[in-house]
Parts: C-alpha cells; sequence; structure tokens
C-alpha cells in the first residue's frame, strides 16, 4: 500500500498551522517533489493570481524516499507561481533540508497568506510553530541562520530561507538552505519574502529505515564505488561542474559577451573548475548520504567566506565569460553575494551581460559604474546593487533583463536572452538543438536540467548511456548529433519524461538520471522497491513524470499561455561567427519542426500547444477539466 502524504498547511494570514493528509492512492499520481507541488497549487490556488499576493501558494516539497541512505536520494523542491515569468515556478536544491523534512514526518509544506510581521516557521516533530523573525529581517543568511540556532538553542537545525534580495522582491530571489545551495530559479525567494516568511527551519532528526535494508545497501554502496569509475562523475568529485567550462570553450560553445560568441580567449583558463581546485579550493561538501561530493567550497582571505560555498559551472560562465570577466576572485565574489543575499546566479549574471550589452550600445546609463564587458569590479558592484535594489539602476536589473528590456526600450529586447522571462542557462543550442527545444516548450522557462543533451547520442551503442535510453524506448544514435528529425523530438520528450520522474523523486541527476549518471531506469525502479516497497516499473514512473509536466503546463494555460510563447529569442538562431564552432547554429526551420513533433508526440494541441482532453484523460488528470 502506498503511504498517505503528510503535509503542513501554514496561513500567515491568520497564523495558522493545520495539517493535511492526502490519501496514498492520490499521492502515488503526484509522489513528491514539483509534481506535489502543482498538485497542491491547483487544488488550492485560482487561476488569475498576482505571483507576490497573499493568494499565491508556497509549496516545499520533499518525496517518500527523502531520507534514505542512498547517494542523490533528497532533493527539495520548491514550487510557486512565477513572479519572474507569471508562470508556474519551480526549483530543486541538494543538501540536507529536504530529507531531515521528511525524517520530521513531513512531505510537504503549503504555505499561503501573508503575516503582519515578519516570521519563521520551526518545525520539530509533530510540532510546528510561526516565530518571531523582526530579529532577523535584513540579516543575511549567515547571520540570519547563526542568529536562529542561537534563539532556538540547538545547532542541529537545518534552516531554508530568504536573504535581503528575496525581502525586497528582486524578481530572481533565491531560497537558501545551508547558506550555500541554492532553490534558484523562477524567484521563488520573491513568493517568499512578499510573505513576510524569512526562513523554515527543521530540527535534525534520524530517518525511518528502508523497507529492505540489505538490499538498499548493495544499491547504495554499487553506486558510491561506481564513482571513480564512471570519468565524468569522478571529474565533478575533483573539479566540480566548473570542470566542464573548459571543455565548452575548446568545443567553441562557452557562451561569451551576452550570447555573441562561443569562445573566451585569454580567459576562460582562469574561471574553470581545474583552476578553482588548483587556487582557491578549501574542500568538497556534500549532500546528504551523497558519495560524489561534488560542491565546491572556496576561501579567499578577507574576501570570501568559506560558508557560503563555492561557484557551479552556471556561476563561472555567467558572471565569467558571459560579463567577459576573467577574474575566477571576482566570479567568486559575486557567488558569495548571491548566497548571501539569496538570488539566482543563473538569472543575476546573465541580467549583468545584458545590461553590459545594453550600455555598450548606447541604450542604458549606468551613472558612471563603467558597467562594461570585462570590467570585473562594475559587475560586483551592479550585483551588489541588484541584491539591494540600490539606485535606478539596481531597482531596474532586479525585475530580470526581460522586463528591463520592455522598460529600456529600442532594440534591448534583443539583448535579453530569455524563454518566458527567465535568463537561459549556460549550454548553447547552438550545439545542443534539441535542448534549445526544451528550453522553449519547458512549462517554467528555459532550464538545462529538464531533459538530456545531444551529445549523449554520439556515444557508442554498448555505452552505458545508450543501454538506459533503450529502457525508455529510445534507440538510435548519431554520427552528427547537430541533426535535427522525428527522432531528435522523441529524444527531446522522453527525457524530459525521464528527468521529471527525477523532480518528483527528489533525486539528483548526476546520480540518476543523466546520460553519463551513476544509475539507469532500472535502479530507480530497485530504490523506490527496497526504500519504501513501493513495487513501481520504468513504465509508471514515466507516467508519472509526463504527468507532472501536463500539470504544469495546465497551470500555464489558465494563466494564459499558449504555443506563442514557446519561442527563442533570436540571437538563438544567429549562427557562431568565430572559433571552433564557427557557422554552427540552430535553424528556425529546423526549431519549429522538431517543436511541432514534439506536440504531437506529447499530445498537445498544435495550434495552442496546450494538452487536449484526451491526454489529460490518459494520464488520470481529468480533475483538472473542472477547475
Amino acid at each position: 500500500m502506498f503511504p498517505d502524504a503528510k503535509i503542513l498547511d501554514i496561513d500567515l494570514s491568520k497564523g495558522k498551522v493545520d495539517v493535511m493528509t492526502i490519501p496514498g492512492e492520490t499521492y502515488r499520481l503526484y509522489p513528491g517533489g514539483s509534481a506535489l507541488g502543482v498538485y497542491l497549487l491547483l487544488n488550492k490556488m485560482p487561476a488569475g493570481v498576482d505571483p507576490l499576493s497573499p493568494a499565491n501558494v508556497l509549496a516545499m516539497t520533499s518525496s517518500p524516499i527523502a531520507g534514505l541512505p542512498v547517494s542523490g536520494g533528497s532533493r527539495l523542491n520548491i514550487t510557486a507561481k512565477s513572479p519572474l515569468t507569471g508562470g508556474v515556478g519551480d526549483s530543486q536544491s541538494g543538501g540536507y533540508f529536504g530529507a531531515h523534512l521528511k525524517a520530521n514526518g513531513w512531505d510537504g509544506i503549503a504555505i499561503t497568506g501573508k503575516s503582519d510581521k515578519p516570521v519563521y516557521l520551526y518545525i520539530d516533530g509533530d510540532k510546528a510553530e510561526l516565530k518571531d523573525a523582526s530579529a532577523i529581517w535584513g540579516k543575511v543568511t549567515g547571520e540570519a541562520e547563526e542568529i536562529i540556532k542561537k534563539e532556538i538553542g540547538e545547532d542541529k537545525l537545518q534552516v531554508v530561507q530568504i536573504g535581503p534580495a528575496g525581502e525586497k522582491m528582486v524578481k530572481f530571489a533565491a531560497i537558501i538552505n545551508d547558506c550555500s545551495r541554492a532553490n534558484g530559479r523562477t524567484g521563488m525567494g520573491a513568493v517568499m519574502g512578499s510573505k513576510q516568511l524569512k526562513a523554515v527551519v527543521v530540527k535534525e532528526t534520524k530517518s525511518a529505515p528502508a523497507v529492505n535494508k540489505d538490499k538498499l545497501m548493495e544499491l547504495s554502496k554499487r553506486i558510491a564505488a561506481g564513482v571513480k569509475e564512471n570519468p565524468t562523475v569522478a571529474g565533478l568529485q575533483e573539479n566540480g561542474t566548473a570542470g566542464e567550462l573548459g571543455g565548452n570553450h575548446e568545443a567553441g560553445f562557452l557562451i561569451t559577451r551576452n550570447w555573441q560568441t562561443g569562445q573566451f580567449p585569454g580567459g576562460w583558463e582562469k574561471i574553470t573548475g581545474q583552476t578553482m581546485t588548483e587556487t582557491v579550493l578549501k574542500k568538497n561538501d556534500s549532500c546528504f548520504a551523497c558519495a560524489v561530493r561534488c560542491k565546491r567550497v572556496v576561501e579567499i582571505d578577507g574576501k570570501v567566506d568559506p560558508r557560503y560555498g563555492g561557484p557551479e559551472y552556471e556561476t563561472c560562465a555567467t558572471f565569467g565569460s558571459y560579463c567577459g570577466v576573467d577574474d575566477l576572485e571576482a566570479v567568486c565574489v559575486c557567488n558569495q553575494i548571491c548566497n548571501m543575499y539569496g538570488m539566482d546566479t543563473i538569472s543575476c549574471g546573465a541580467t549583468i551581460s545584458f545590461a553590459m550589452e545594453c550600455v555598450e550600445n548606447g541604450l542604458l546609463k549606468d551613472d558612471g559604474l563603467g558597467l562594461k564587458f570585462g570590467n570585473a569590479e562594475a559587475m560586483i558592484k551592479a550585483c551588489e546593487m541588484i541584491a539591494k535594489r540600490e539606485g535606478a539602476l539596481g531597482d531596474l536589473l532586479a525585475e530580470g533583463s526581460a522586463r528591463a528590456a520592455a522598460k529600456i526600450g529600442g532594440n534591448a529586447k534583443d539583448y535579453s536572452i530569455s524563454v518566458k522571462g527567465q535568463e537561459i542557462p549556460a549550454h548553447m543550442p547552438h550545439f545542443k538543438p534539441a535542448l534549445g527545444v526544451i528550453y522553449a516548450v519547458n512549462p517554467f522557462g528555459a532550464d538545462h536540467q529538464s531533459s538530456d543533451h545531444d551529445p549523449m547520442l554520439s556515444e557508442a551503442p554498448d555505452t552505458d548511456a545508450r543501454k538506459w535510453y533503450a529502457q525508455i524506448g529510445l534507440w538510435k544514435g548519431y554520427e552528427d548529433h547537430f541533426e535535427m528529425d522525428a527522432e531528435k523530438a522523441r529524444f527531446a520528450l522522453e527525457t524530459q519524461k525521464y528527468f521529471s520522474v527525477a523532480d518528483t523523486l527528489g533525486l539528483c541527476q548526476f546520480v540518476w538520471v543523466s546520460g553519463w549518471a551513476l544509475t539507469g531506469p532500472d535502479d530507480i525502479v530497485d530504490l523506490c522497491k527496497y526504500g519504501i516497497g513501493w513495487e513501481t516499473s520504468i513504465y509508471e514512473l514515466m507516467l508519472v513524470g509526463e504527468r507532472r509536466i501536463n500539470m504544469m503546463r495546465f497551470f500555464n494555460q489558465r494563466e494564459g499561455f499558449t504555443k506563442a510563447d514557446d519561442v527563442l529569442p533570436e540571437r538563438i538562431f544567429q549562427k557562431i561567427p568565430d572559433g571552433p564552432g564557427k557557422g554552427q547554429g540552430l535553424t528556425k526551420e529546423s526549431f519549429e519542426y522538431v517543436r511541432g513533433l514534439y506536440y504531437e508526440n506529447a499530445g498537445w494541441d498544435s495550434e495552442t500547444g496546450n494538452p487536449t482532453d484526451g491526454t489529460l484523460s490518459r494520464l488520470s488528470l481529468d480533475w483538472l477539466k473542472k477547475l
């Protein structure tokens, strides 16, 4: 029998804490993560709600398997209506909070309303109470966490919180845990700030044991042993995600100067993960029970505090090559500012690079800041100004590049490289064309972790990646992975469904679902079986992933989104002008062809891009038709 879900139901306007139970037969359809999150949103919130109003629902969810002693199995998901895109908002983070939320007996938290004063929520088992947060409102994350622990008189606490950027409702504000891990994308921190909720705190406690401890331990040990045997995962442990930056430059697909080119000559070597390891790395950090230990912790005397972690690949790109900055110290400082104040490093760095191009083209005045490509000092200052909404420039850029472009006018919109208002991550559709389609159709805006990436299809048929692709019905490989055909449309959709399984169950993609990861679909089936006694199948899991995507799509449909929102900025269709990638690019014709096939395969209306009634029925979502 599938377990019931136990949800904390918080109404901040009334200061009320209730408990909601979702029966197991229902929870099995939406077993955690943003599948459960968007289920709560659709059930508790009508269409047309302002994202920063009390009526928005902020859902924090774990999953039934959170807290099991396996690598990459306890991520935290946060879902709400996004103030950045106006559609469904979704974000995931690593760390320990998800595991301890579940260990305290809670599968999720649904938060509505707005407190009349700053508060934080404290959870200790069945006890959950709202506490006055006036003393920590305005504090950066490190200081706020210290005050909370001192006030409660307990050091073993997990804290997810907003910084001053969330309080000031920066549109891409993040929610930070452990002072260094971010639910970064789609502006969830702004939603939390609008509710005057500073933090959610859980007391650390022991997780429930697995149903079959011996079998689960066998799986866990096999995964851990595979770290050193898998070159890509071993590379993550050695140099972090930023270890891939150099390879992208050498291939000619490292986003540079706001997507104007794909190489950063003379600068890329200074901002790689390898350089970080050799210079400023203090230690590797880990997430709950994880053997990969890919998290960077850096330290620079007098400038960068190790409590705020270290930059990932996306951060090194957006504050590095995007901005034409080759100063690793400056990148680390901006990463620290984002973790202290609570901002998404992708949107923040990309918005600054957008502003640099606007300044250089005479569209934007920076009041003497010197905000031009390559100016590290100006980049750091702009990051601080955004975090504080300082001055006209900081306030403007805190809206994100798409809204800022609309206010600036002229051709500024050409320099906002975003989808649905969210800045595109540091992976080029010029090199990964199917990923470009996912950028466009993904319900919560461009996201690089919502499907697998095209180059994996160039792998030989006997590799682990190609073997697990076959388990989800994909078998074609490509000598030229740039090709866009009918199978690429299937690759985009089917891997999106599979990655959606991970975002439902709270699984790290590096361990569980990427083509080069340590496991395959059958291992997830075993994890569910041995962990919680869920006798599932790859077929059922793929339906779970597909159901999540369609619920999100339906949410956006209620908010007025259509096929017209599934587009890419014009710069994506411009061929790379120089370097090894010269002449390479995604054409509009191939993009629209594969997007059309994607709609057909997904069971979405070709005119609107939204799920048909038949698709909703097939996925046990008939109840949505009544909303």
